[in-house]
């Protein structure tokens, strides 16, 4: 499974035992990402610092509530120069 857009939330809870917690946004809605605690160490940069990216894994369904457990990170960085096509 592939998902990509805008990170609106990074998470990292201490009771969480290092897993990380993203939200990513795009024009159909928000996906959540669960990055185990060896693939933050394997993409800390990326997923600090990009405001776009793309995620690879495993859509994964526990009790109800559906993420994406994050294998592969990489950010979208040609996303972030373009402006938004705004109403007028």
């Amino acid at each position: 499974m592939k998902v990509a857009g805008n990170v609106i939330v990074r998470q990292r809870p201490g009771t969480a035992k290092g897993i990380v917690f993203l939200s990513l946004e795009d024009e159909t809605g928000i996906a959540n990402i669960v990055v185990m605690p060896d693939k933050f160490e394997a993409f800390r940069a990326t997923l600090l610092t990009q405001p776009y990216l793309l995620v690879e894994g495993t859509l994964q369904n526990v009790d109800g509530v559906i993420h994406v457990q994050a294998g592969c990170i990489r950010g979208l960085e040609a996303f972030a120069a373009v402006p938004s096509h705004d109403f007028r």
